[in-house]
């Protein structure tokens, strides 16, 4: 882990440096995975599924009878935890409804909008050794708020043939209608072209490792909606002399242990808050279990000192990071000048790893500096917003000649005269 002492401005680009790695000989393999599942269907799914996952699987498609036992695996702490974060989850989303609001532009005029769910939607979650189950609680939740119809879930299976109990019984408690057990690159492709068992969707959710990413980025051109490009998972963490050492290293680990090539920075006024955090990070990170993963990570991140807040704030909003905490003497105001961020964690005791799992907002966020252009996960991101419009004699009458003008010089006569007939016959 670097430390930056007053940089000059010329380094700022190279100190927020992302630890990307290079996907473009990724994607002749992924391109023939797509193509191989859009013309086999199963028989493509199933083989990849024997060579990367589950070598002896049989069935796509996972039963209600491994639901139940699935259920039956979970403790009833950990049920009890899923069922807070669900209501809390639930709370966020819920408010995030919009209602139709008639507005009459002018006299005869009526215009309007209608939020829709999307009919179908397809969740990838991967495997590994980190169950992601929090995440299809991010992803379903606001699915079946927004009224989706079908909410398919990818996510593959172990070497042992299982997949993990949380998993599915998240996935039963947040509103999932069918979960198949495929991974990977294929799992996208089965989503986004149909297969003879998995529906074919019409927009692709949830993390993934660089084939599963390249795969949606692929698809995403051939018709079928995305949620966001993704990147590495992310921290900033902006602190002065009020900030805790001991909570920014644990915040600066909880973003590590995601994977190897996460990153966590840290912007500070204060030398000593550097130091600090510095050794408590060294020393918290001999106690993890995922060390290897963190010690990788850790590599990739950065302190840096600035000479003043305004160089701060310049050097956070142009790093436009996923998750933000503001370590801060007064986080609230602080917030004003917070222009490019996924979502915001302010003061001491809002650790990032609440929005993670159970606070209410959702942790499916833009990585790789796209907060600049990206909202993260909402009810908006599983809706449709269709406008509507009524005009009336009156109105046509008033607002007729304006649309006759406007078409007439962009010479679309037979734009004109579809509102010239129209006017014509109240006429007679």
């Amino acid at each position: 882990m670097e430390l930056f002492i007053n940089p000059d401005k010329s380094e700022w680009s190279s100190i927020l440096k992302r630890p990307l790695f290079d996907n473009k000989e990724l994607e002749p393999i992924v391109a023939g995975i797509l193509e191989n599942v859009r013309e086999n269907g199963d028989k493509a799914v199933l083989e990849y599924c024997r060579k990367f996952d589950n070598p002896n699987i049989e069935n796509l498609q996972v039963s209600q009878q491994e639901i139940s036992v699935a259920e039956s695996l979970v403790s009833d702490k950990l049920k009890a935890a899923i069922k807070v974060a669900i209501s809390n989850i639930t709370k966020f989303h819920e408010r995030q409804k919009e209602y139709p609001c008639v507005t009459e532009t002018m006299y005869g005029v009526k215009c309007w909008r209608k939020s829709v769910g999307i009919e179908k939607v397809g969740l990838y979650i991967p495997g590994g050794l980190a169950p992601l189950f929090s995440t299809i609680l991010m992803l379903a939740i606001p699915a079946k708020i927004a009224g989706c119809k079908e909410i398919v879930l990818c996510t593959p299976e172990g070497k042992t043939g299982s997949i993990h109990p949380a998993i599915l019984y998240a996935a039963k408690q947040a509103g999932v209608t069918q979960i198949f057990k495929v991974g990977g690159a294929q799992a996208i492709a089965a989503m986004a072209y149909g297969t003879e068992t998995i529906p074919r969707v019409y927009k692709i959710f949830g993390p993934g490792n660089q084939f599963v990413m390249k795969a949606k980025m692929m698809v995403s051109t051939q018709g079928v909606a995305i949620d966001m490009p993704a990147g590495p998972s992310e921290v900033m963490i902006v602190a002065d002399d009020f900030a805790n050492p001991e909570f920014i290293a644990a915040d600066f680990l909880s973003q590590c242990e995601h994977g190897r090539d996460s990153q966590a920075i840290l912007l500070t006024t204060s030398k000593r808050i550097a130091e600090e955090t510095k050794v408590a990070v060294e020393r918290q990170k001999a106690l993890l279990k995922r060390n290897e993963i963190v010690e990788a990570s850790v590599a990739n991140s950065k302190i840096v000192v600035l000479g003043n807040q305004e160089d701060m704030i310049s050097m956070m909003n142009e790093y436009a990071p996923e998750h933000l905490i503001l370590s801060v003497e007064d986080p609230f105001e602080f917030t004003k000048h917070v222009v490019n961020a996924g979502s915001v964690f302010l003061g001491n005791y809002s650790p990032e790893s609440a929005g993670d799992y159970a606070s209410g907002t959702n942790h499916t966020l833009p990585t790789n500096g796209y907060a600049k252009a990206y909202s993260g996960v909402s009810l908006d991101s599983f809706i449709r917003k269709i406008t509507f419009q009524e005009i009336n004699t009156d109105g046509l009458t008033t607002l007729g000649p304006t649309i006759e003008t406007m078409a007439e010089a962009e010479m679309l006569d037979a734009h004109k005269n579809a509102v010239s007939v129209r006017l014509a016959s109240l006429n007679k």
